[in-house]
């Protein structure tokens, strides 16, 4: 396992995050505790240390479990958890949503479940569309003044929102967003419109959820098997149309070439846009399966292939100002060396 800076934080998080949202049966689908307790173990030892879960996963269970797993080496983890969408079917109106009330009562029972007294990054888990995003900000610097949480994040925010929040902590001085977590795979490339242009230009840590495309990517269900299906009632993405059904077709192909499983292929290619993966895997031997995915080299041509294959229009204004450069440089673009990073 490798290591990187953390965006503007100086914190050093392992290349892949271990998701725990299998981690319990409280959603009636998951992984009991003996299971997590060696998918947490295998991660460990292979030098993981970027834990991720939240309020609501499996209704608390998950924080749960984490709380006996880290508790001989909670120093040595960076553990991050996110509230938002209630710890319970019936949270009811006063234990969901964004609200300064909501977050401070979420983050302490969250300490409880987690058995420490900081959470080093706390995760809006996504918006309410109602608690306006000065209340939300606040809310999260007054939680690290107090030393309740180290560092604050937006999960599926839009970019707008994001901007705004980060603008307005610099302004006022307040503890900075440090971090966003956005969907992200090779059948979901919208983040590459607005929110990763942002957070780049933003500095933010950048981390991707479910970069197997909910399992989509690994050819499984081209196969019969139900996996997500079965267990949540549904999948994230099917091969509803022709771009999606390219995509598989070219991860299925380069993994034939390569000897890699499908999964690898697909997580390596988010590594090599460098975007930090989100793994969420319910049993070891899915596990075993993504941390080789750290060791996937996809050649420029492969590469090339699952671009194409997959890519996005960026649509409306990015198509027309792409198209509108030679004008914008004064017809002379191709002697014009630009600069290599995000502009603010």
């Amino acid at each position: 396992m490798r290591y990187r800076i953390f965006s503007n934080t100086g914190l050093r998080v392992s290349s892949l995050a271990l998701g725990t949202g299998n981690f319990g049966k409280g959603w009636g689908y998951g992984t009991d505790r003996e299971e997590a307790s060696r998918i947490y173990a295998r991660y460990r030892e292979a030098g993981g240390n970027f834990i991720d879960t939240a309020d609501q996963y499996q209704f608390g269970q998950s924080e749960i479990m984490l709380g006996e797993f880290i508790a001989a080496e909670r120093d040595d983890i960076i553990l991050a958890s996110k509230f938002s969408l209630g710890d319970s079917p019936d949270a009811g109106l006063q234990r969901s949503g964004n609200s300064r009330k909501t977050m401070f009562r979420s983050v302490e029972a969250s300490l409880k479940r987690l058995k420490t007294d900081r959470i080093d990054l706390l995760w809006v888990h996504m918006p309410d569309a109602v608690t306006p995003i000065d209340e939300i900000v606040r809310g999260l610097d007054d939680l690290v003044r107090s030393g309740k949480i180290l560092y604050a994040g937006l999960s599926d925010f839009p970019a707008w929102r994001i901007a705004t929040g980060a603008t307005i902590a610099e302004l006022r001085g307040w503890s900075p967003i440090s971090a966003v977590q956005l969907e992200y795979s090779l059948v979901e490339r919208s983040a590459e419109r607005e929110l990763l242009p942002m957070a780049a230009g933003f500095n933010l840590g950048t981390v991707g959820w479910s970069p197997l495309g909910g399992g989509l990517l690994t050819g499984k269900y081209r196969k019969g098997e139900t996996g997500r299906a079965q267990g949540l009632g549904a999948v994230i993405h099917g091969e509803s149309d022709q771009r999606k059904v390219a995509t598989v077709d070219a991860v299925l192909a380069i993994a034939a070439e390569t000897g890699y499983s499908p999964g690898q292929v697909a997580i390596g290619w988010v590594l090599a846009k460098g975007i930090l993966p989100i793994i969420g895997p319910r049993t070891d031997e899915q596990l075993v399966d993504n941390l080789a995915a750290l060791e996937v080299r996809l050649t420029q041509t492969q590469l090339d292939r699952l671009e194409n294959a997959s890519a996005i229009s960026l649509g409306f204004p990015h198509d027309v100002v792409a198209a509108s450069a030679p004008m914008l440089a004064g017809g002379m673009l191709e002697l014009i060396d630009v600069p290599n990073r995000a502009i603010r």
